[in-house]
Parts: C-alpha cells; structure tokens; sequence
C-alpha cells in the first residue's frame, strides 16, 4: 500500500511540474560550473574526478565505519549521538543510516562509472594510472556492497543482486584495474573478495601477488578537518572528549583510540587495505591446509610488519572508562582480563602509546606454540579483530548483513518489503548472544576483568557455517 502511495505522489509532483527529468537532466543545468561540458572533454578532469571519487571514499567510510563497528563487539554505544541501535543489532529498513550508507556505496560506483565511461575518455590528459584507479573504485562499490549487504542493486532502480555477484563484480573490475596498471592493494581487494566468497585459492593467490609488489604497503582514506568530510570515527573515540561514551571491550583497550587527532587540517586516516590482511589471508589458508609451518612463517612475518607500524603517542587522560559511573570500566594496567596481562592502560599517569595503523597482543610465543585446531583458529580471529579494529571489517567476519533502505524499498519496482536484502542477515548463533556481544564483569577497583563471551570461540565453533570462517 506505500509502494502505491508514493507512486500516487510521484504522478501528482510529475503532473504538475512536467517531464521530470527536465529537473534532473545534467546536460539542462544552465550554471556552467555545473554542467556536463565543464567536466566532460576538459583537459585533466580525470584527475580532479578522482579527487571526487577520493572524496566520495571518505564518505562511504564516514557511514560503514560506525555502524559496522558498533554492530561488532569491538565497541559498546553507551551515550553518545551515534546510532542507537547497531549495538543490539537492531538492524531496520527506517533507519536513515541504512540509507545513507546504501546511497554512499551506490554514489562511489556510479561516479567510478561515469569516470570510466564518459570523464576519462574525454580528457585529453587521460592515463592508465587514473584508468585503473576509476577502475579499482569500482570493484571498491562492489567490494562494499557484498561486505554489508545480502542483496543489493548494481545499477540504479535494479533487481538487488546477491553479495556473491557483488563480490564477483568486484573482481572483474580489479582485473582489469591490475591489468592496466597494477598495484598492491588492487591484489588484496581481490584477495578480499575472493575470501569472503570461500574462494581459498583465489584469495591466497591475490593475496600472494600483493605482497610480491610491496610487503609493507597500505592504502589510506583520507579526511579533511576543516572542510571535510571529517573521520567520524576520530570524533566518536577521541574528539568528543568526555563525551567519549563509546567504549572498547577491556581486550582491546590498549588498542584505542586507533584515530586521534592528527591537524587542524588533515583528520586522522583509516588504513583500509594494508598488507596485514594479505599476511592474514595467507596464514588462515594454510590452517585450513593444516599446513602449521606455513601459518606460523606468515604470522611472523606479520609481527615484523606491525613493528614497523607507526604508534602514537598521545593525551588520553580525560578518558575516564566510565560506563554512566565513573570507573566502572577497567583503567589501569594492573587489571587482569581473562587470566591475560596488559590488554588495559594507565590513562592517567601520562600519555599512553596506541597503534595508528595495527596492533596486536599477538607475541613470537604464541606463535611458536600455535598448533593447527580450533585454538590456532581462534588466536588467528583474535588477531583478526585486533589488527583490524575501528575499519569495519568484525561486522563483515561475523556474518552480519545491512539492509536495503525503506526509500529504496517504496521507489524501485523491482523490490518488495521481505525481499533478500530488505531482512537482515543476522546468524542464529550470533543473534543467540547479541546481549552479551559487548557485556563485561567487572567491579570498580577490582583487579580482574572478564568479558561474558569469547566471540572468537562462537565464531570457529560455527566454522562449519556458511555464514563466518570462509576457509573451513
């Protein structure tokens, strides 16, 4: 009956005002600024197109970030503006950041698109380093499309299409990004791709062609402090102060705030495809191989990546760790979290020292002792969640998936409320301990902590799930 009710309004509006696409038609818009001939066919406009499509990035991380990791365990929302209802995973159709999150990802692939299509061809200036970046944008819509959502549009107005042809449409588009011009990260997002589809041998042999152009890359999303797009995120775990209420679990206190503040100009960066996760990919293949030997070179050579990360130092001693009462959080290096030794800091007695790019508990001796079972398994999601904290990617291994937005739903013929991809994802075993995702023991002044769950273990107890651990 809605779907019916907007179309009654659309015909009234399209009645009264004429053909409507007079309004929207970019070759009728008269400010010269605006219009298709001031981009289309002008000498290095591709190039400031992918500044656009840097900018959209910012945009689309701007969204993901907040909603994936207030969705995960990393993080407890417990008063700030932020969304209120990820962290019960109380995912809905109504809620305006489905929307603005579904709109960003879309609005990246349309204008990587254009920037293929239309932009770079009419430059003068055209080059195959920018056509392979138009190119690897793309596969980056696509890439974001399967993560987050179960069912999702490729076009606009289009039949939703599943996250498996999302992610095969990524791969396409980074082929033929690496064949113009090939880069590391353009391996490792195929890589990615390739591992959230179970695809072990694809993902190891992209994530192995990575690493051979550079072992110590990293791709950033950048922001802009003062004219944004601004990092949320830096916002919601440092900037706001003690407004700050949006909390680790105690496990990973030593690795936040991953973001703080970099300038007056220039946010902090969300390090988003980094050779880390190749190492990673790399190591959970050859568990899956029972190759022990294999996983155990790959994670050391991870911890040799991550000493040479840049760690900041920094002021975090308005951070109270309160919980609505002050202390009611562990803050101080002495506390013991589940039977483990310094995972918590000391933020009042100076500054404290926090990975900017990846940091882990991980140590050369639990890789020595790591064997080819279920512990290895889970120490390896561990440093998962670690290494990747505060850049989306918990949500993603948990097998949680967003939904396609109302507005979409009631505007696009081809989708119907209770469709695939208007009904979230969320797996039976998780949705068995959402409460307890970010729940915690413990007594102000005490010196032991717990979490309620190891979500490490409910994931490789359910590695046989299609839903979580890829490779298994």
């Amino acid at each position: 009956m809605k779907k019916l009710i907007i179309f009654f309004t659309a015909a009234l509006i399209f009645g009264c005002t004429g053909d409507f696409g007079d309004v929207v038609d970019f070759k009728e818009v008269e400010n010269p600024n605006l219009s298709e001939a001031s981009v289309v066919g002008q000498p290095n406009s591709a190039t400031i197109w992918l500044s656009g499509l840097e900018r959209q990035l910012a945009l689309v991380f701007q969204e993901t970030l907040i909603l994936a990791e207030l969705g995960s365990d990393n993080y407890v929302n417990t008063q700030t503006f932020f969304n209120q209802f990820m962290d019960g995973l109380a995912i809905q159709i109504t809620d305006p950041d489905m929307r603005d999150t579904q709109r960003d990802i879309q609005r990246l692939r349309e204008l990587a698109i254009f920037g293929i299509n239309e932009v770079g061809p009419g430059d003068p200036n055209y080059d195959a380093e920018t056509e392979a970046e138009f190119n690897y944008f793309e596969g980056l819509a696509y890439l974001f499309s399967g993560m987050y959502f179960s069912a999702l549009p490729a076009e606009p107005v289009g039949v939703p299409v599943t996250s498996e042809q999302h992610y095969l449409n990524a791969i396409s588009a980074f082929d033929t990004a690496i064949a113009i011009n090939a880069k590391p990260e353009y391996h490792l997002a195929k890589a990615r791709a390739n591992y959230y589809l179970g695809n072990q041998s694809g993902a190891v042999t992209a994530a192995t062609a990575a690493l051979a152009l550079d072992n110590s890359f990293d791709r950033t999303v950048r922001f802009d402090e003062s004219n944004g797009p601004s990092n949320t995120f830096e916002d919601a775990l440092y900037e706001r102060a003690t407004f700050d209420d949006l909390q680790p679990l105690p496990t990973l206190d030593f690795l936040d705030p991953k973001y703080s503040f970099l300038s007056p100009n220039e946010d902090a960066p969300v390090h988003y495809m980094k050779a880390e996760e190749a190492y990673l990919i790399l190591a959970e293949a050859a568990l899956a191989d029972n190759d022990i030997a294999s996983a155990r070179t790959n994670l050391t050579s991870l911890l040799d990546l991550i000493a040479t990360r840049e760690v900041r130092s920094i002021d975090d001693s308005i951070e109270q760790r309160s919980q609505v009462d002050e202390g009611s959080r562990p803050d101080d290096s002495s506390i013991v979290v589940n039977g483990r030794s310094g995972l918590v800091l000391s933020r009042q007695d100076g500054n404290v020292d926090i990975p900017s790019v990846s940091g882990t508990s991980l140590t050369a001796d639990d890789i020595a002792a790591m064997q080819d079972d279920d512990a290895g398994l889970e120490l390896l999601y561990r440093t998962r969640q670690e290494v990747f904290i505060a850049e989306g990617i918990r949500l993603v291994d948990m097998g949680v998936k967003l939904v396609i937005d109302e507005n979409e739903i009631l505007l696009n013929e081809n989708i119907n409320e209770g469709d695939p991809g208007t009904v979230a994802v969320i797996p039976s075993f998780i949705a068995a301990v959402v409460s307890d995702l970010d729940a915690i023991n413990y007594e102000p002044g005490s010196s032991v902590a717990t979490t309620v769950i190891d979500l490490n273990e409910v994931l490789i107890a359910n590695k046989s799930s299609d839903q979580v651990v890829p490779f298994e």
